[in-house]
């Protein structure tokens, strides 16, 4: 694409002033880097992301209230992890995290396991153990 190409459609990018950094060819086809605002297409697709996010979130939330799974689905929701990056930052396996996912399970843990997804969550120990919803 040509430097006077480069997309400066209205994006997410704008409201905390940033610019994404866009290869281009100058007059000469050389290539150099140029700042760009957004492009629509790609803020379409950064918009329905996030909020399937947000909707995910929202269903482990209401799964949570209705006693289905433990508050480690929704903070993982929430955090935007998946069972193996859980596992990774708290140190555990990811069978046990799923097995962690049972209410009655999550229940009977240790406050010591307990930190560690508080601690992968950034959040207290209070705030997982009394997360109702």
């Amino acid at each position: 694409m040509k430097e006077s190409e480069v997309p400066q459609d209205k994006s997410n990018l704008e409201t905390v002033n940033m610019r994404e950094l866009c290869y281009a060819t100058d007059e000469n086809g050389n290539y150099k880097t140029a700042l760009s605002a957004g492009w629509e297409p790609k803020t379409i697709a950064l918009n329905n992301a996030i909020e399937d996010i947000k909707e995910r979130t929202e269903a482990a939330r209401q799964q949570v209230i209705k006693g289905e799974v433990s508050p480690l689905v929704y903070f993982m929701e929430l955090n935007k992890m998946d069972t193996g990056i859980l596992a990774d930052y708290a140190g555990i396996w990811q069978w046990r995290v799923k097995r962690h996912f049972k209410p009655q399970v999550f229940q009977k843990l240790s406050d010591r396991m307990l930190n560690k997804y508080a601690d992968a969550f950034s959040i207290t120990l209070q705030e997982l153990k009394n997360f109702k919803g």
